[in-house]
């Protein structure tokens, strides 16, 4: 089976029609088709089926994207293993970071990236857990978050490496009737209120948790992503929200700890399965492992 055959299939997987795997790979829509049925002579079995106007992956065309990745991973491994006698690591990682993780862990790694040989490129994706496995079409690595109790991702084309957990507060305005105390129940914000992100975030997960707890549905003023903006919107007295502990920047701000309910999101590493055999992807994941343990160090040192 051609390498560029199975590159085509595993193109199809993570993006999902014809025409998108074609402006990805810069070919014409019949040439990904053609590619596709010889892939199915080949492997003798048909790879595809018709769902409705479109085309999916059969049983055996799942089955045939997973040895894909391994082959191709496999064949990157190769590469990396040859840049390695060259001085190692080195190449290009695409790295998809959410805005607040970014802000925490990406200044770090870039410093111990810098001088390695290793091209680190950044994006700033805001996007929820669920379409991890879409973004590593276009990336090597994924830093992601979720609630800490919410499932872990089962992907099987999907490696997940769990860097740290990050309590998640409350925050409220220096004139609010709460400011001062060091925490605070669930049952003292049922009346609130507040300033949340948008569904599918870890901060929307714990606020549903709240809502269980006490009963009573949140009133949400505004669903907004920024958490700059978030707290200068809660320093004006317009509402409380919750904030990951370690993205808390507003000086006036007044920060309690959430109890009676667990209230963290985990901060995650993904990729696809063996990718770490790349030299160059191995240490942007150390890098990340070391930001994250550095960020966590010095949160037990200023006792949070």
């Amino acid at each position: 089976m051609s390498v560029d055959r199975l590159r085509v299939l595993r193109e199809f997987a993570d993006r999902g029609t014809i025409a998108a795997v074609a402006a990805a790979l810069s070919m014409t829509p019949s040439a990904v088709s053609q590619q596709l049925k010889v892939l199915a002579m080949e492997a003798g079995v048909a790879l595809l089926e018709r769902d409705g106007r479109r085309v999916r992956l059969t049983d055996a065309g799942r089955a045939l994207v997973v040895r894909a990745d391994e082959v191709l991973a496999a064949l990157d491994r190769a590469v990396a293993e040859m840049a390695h006698y060259r001085g190692s690591p080195r190449g290009r990682v695409r790295v998809a970071v959410f805005p607040s993780g970014g802000a925490l862990l990406l200044p770090a790694v870039l410093s111990a990236m810098a001088d390695s040989g290793v091209d680190l490129v950044a994006s700033d994706v805001d996007l929820p857990p669920s379409e991890v496995s879409r973004l590593l079409a276009d990336y090597d690595v994924v830093l992601t978050h979720r609630d800490e109790r919410a499932e872990p991702i089962t992907d099987p084309r999907v490696t997940v490496h769990l860097l740290m957990r990050e309590p998640i507060d409350v925050v409220v305005a220096p004139t609010h009737r709460l400011a001062g105390r060091t925490a605070v129940t669930p049952e003292e914000l049922a009346d609130e209120t507040w300033l949340s992100v948008r569904g599918g975030f870890p901060i929307d997960d714990v606020q549903r948790s709240i809502a269980t707890l006490t009963g009573v549905q949140p009133r949400i003023a505004q669903r907004l992503n920024d958490f700059r903006v978030i707290e200068n919107l809660v320093a004006s007295g317009y509402g409380v929200a919750l904030m990951p502990r370690y993205s808390v920047a507003h000086p006036e701000l007044s920060v309690l700890l959430l109890t009676g309910v667990r209230a963290a999101r985990l901060f995650e590493l993904a990729i696809r399965p063996r990718a770490e055999g790349s030299p160059a992807i191995a240490a942007v994941i150390a890098a990340f492992r070391a930001a994250a343990a550095g960020v966590t160090a010095e949160s037990v040192t200023n006792g949070q």
